[in-house]
């Protein structure tokens, strides 16, 4: 089972790496094969990229989600402001 950060449920940028690794891949071979240059899937482990981490995911045989969950329960999260913010009290 890989490991997950505490606060987000994202697996640890090793694990995936070794996952690859277990099914053939490096994230350079992966990069290349399809038509990125050897460091372009890179950025997915660093930031969110929903291609590059759809590319991963498959081939290593799972959904995005379960590598990157903070990524994407966070888009069903809703911003919500607090009322009233913009008005002044009156003293």
């Amino acid at each position: 089972m890989p490991s997950t950060s505490p606060q987000s449920g994202d697996w640890h940028n090793a694990d995936i790496l070794a996952a690859l690794k277990k099914n053939g891949w490096t994230i350079a071979s992966l990069s290349r094969h399809v038509g990125y240059t050897r460091g372009a899937l890179y950025q997915a482990l660093l930031r969110k990229w929903p291609k590059g981490e759809a590319i991963i995911a498959e081939a290593i045989g799972i959904q995005p989600q379960t590598i990157w969950p903070s990524r994407y329960l966070a888009k069903f999260k809703r911003d919500v402001k607090p009322r009233n913010v913009n008005k002044r009290k009156v003293a």
